[in-house]
């Protein structure tokens, strides 16, 4: 019984059965067919039982496994490896079916291959997760098939294994091994030291062409009759808030992925890059109420403690509530800090409703606002206008875009900055205002 549970006809059985019963089919016509065909069902019959013999014979006739990383990296190409390994002594066909998580809807996973007598074969897949949370891989079925092709046998290893999906550490690494530098290009930083005219004093050097003539040292130049400047470091443990806006505002798709996954992804990397630079990192979330809280430090354990407390923020996206935030600042973070909010606002009227709020929590504290541009609102403007209805989507969506620009000038009226970016470029050009913000002292 556990033999017939493993046992499956190939297509190639049934194309040779078929023809055999066009053969009986023929011999009605022509009758001296007739005893030819009972011998190919003979012949059809030994064929089939050495197959079966062949396959079955062997009790461990090959060895799978699907090795990937402990965790997979959310929105990011995750690749998945398997090996097989073929113990037969003869080549061998496999077809692999692998029992894929159930978000992501593939329902025609299928990979062939050929293997060669008693030797190895690794292959690769890649999944991109778009949520964060467990994901259950099923078994791992190998059909195979003789040299015959008659029949398939399945062997199925890697049973229940559960995975669970943080936010973008491949992004971590990516910009982790660029993390220091003034100037993100294209991707994030290069290590060289950012001099400053803070009061985190560095050395003494002799001047020049470029240096600044303020911080010239008068007592140093005429001890060396030449002309010597001081040079100074970027301040350091300033502290950093990220704060992300999880209501309504930030359930809108890109590339599969919600705004607020492109918040969460990008709030770790730059977490990464400010304890790199020395800053203290911490994050807090709000809709209704302020949760996820992390305060500030520099210790050892923030970005672990951070990446967890991005993994577990769950949200039923409901209407965010600015005024709880501003309370929620006032009462918790009594430092000047530099405070990076995550939200978006489509309209002019829509950032006048919160704009007390953000005035406030501006007047003591350095306040950075990222949105996001609707890069399908850029497709429609940019699309050529062949009706009358495409012209008017092509004006709605000019507006929409001139709105944008609109609240970017309104922030920078109150002393608020701003960053207007696309969800994919999210990272990158949230790191950039940061460095930038360091680099000009303006903390």
């Amino acid at each position: 019984m556990n033999l017939l549970k493993k046992l499956y006809l190939n297509n190639f059985f049934f194309y040779v059965l078929l023809g055999i019963i066009a053969l009986f089919v023929g011999a009605f016509i022509f009758p001296v067919l007739y005893s030819a065909v009972w011998y190919l069902v003979l012949v059809l019959s030994v064929f089939l039982f050495l197959d079966i013999l062949i396959l079955f014979l062997a009790k461990h006739g090959i060895d799978a496994t699907r090795n990937m990383a402990e965790k997979l990296s959310n929105g990011d190409p995750n690749p998945i490896h398997i090996t097989i390994k073929n113990y037969y002594t003869f080549p061998i066909s496999v077809k692999i079916i692998d029992e894929i998580p159930f978000q992501f809807q593939i329902r025609d996973f299928e990979i062939r291959r050929n293997i060669k007598a008693s030797a190895q074969d690794n292959l690769q897949y890649e999944l991109r997760p778009t949520q964060r949370g467990e994901y259950s891989f099923g078994n791992l079925n190998v059909y195979v098939t003789s040299p015959l092709r008659l029949i398939s046998r399945r062997f199925s290893f890697s049973k229940n294994q559960l995975v669970p999906t943080y936010p973008s550490y491949m992004q971590l690494r990516k910009y982790d091994l660029i993390a220091f530098s003034n100037h993100l290009f294209q991707y994030g930083i290069k290590k060289i030291r950012r001099l400053g005219h803070t009061m985190e004093f560095e050395q003494i050097k002799e001047y020049v062409p470029g240096d600044d003539i303020r911080t010239l040292n008068w007592k140093a130049t005429a001890k060396k009759n030449a002309l010597m400047v001081n040079q100074f470091q970027d301040e350091k443990s300033q502290s950093v808030y990220m704060i992300i806006d999880k209501g309504r505002v930030m359930k809108m798709p890109f590339n599969g992925l919600s705004l607020l996954d492109y918040a969460i992804n990008a709030t770790l990397v730059l977490s990464n890059v400010i304890l790199k630079k020395q800053d203290k990192a911490g994050m807090l979330a709000f809709s209704k109420k302020v949760t996820n809280r992390v305060f500030a430090e520099k210790r050892a354990s923030q970005l672990q403690q951070i990446l967890e407390t991005l993994y577990n923020i769950t949200t039923d996206f409901y209407e965010s509530d600015f005024s709880r935030l501003y309370v929620d600042i006032r009462k918790n973070i009594s430092q000047r800090s530099l405070i990076i909010l995550y939200t978006n606002f489509e309209t002019l009227d829509g950032l006048h409703r919160q704009l007390p709020y953000l005035k406030g929590i501006a007047k003591s504290h350095l306040l950075v606002v990222v949105f996001f541009n609707n890069t399908e609102l850029n497709a429609l403007i940019h699309k050529k206008a062949e009706t009358i209805q495409d012209v008017y989507d092509k004006v709605i969506a000019e507006k929409f875009a001139f709105e944008k620009r609109l609240i970017v000038n309104e922030l920078k009226k109150y002393g608020i900055y701003s960053v207007l970016t696309q969800p994919e470029n999210l990272t990158l050009d949230t790191i950039n205002k940061y460095l930038e913000i360091k680099a000009r002292g303006i903390l």
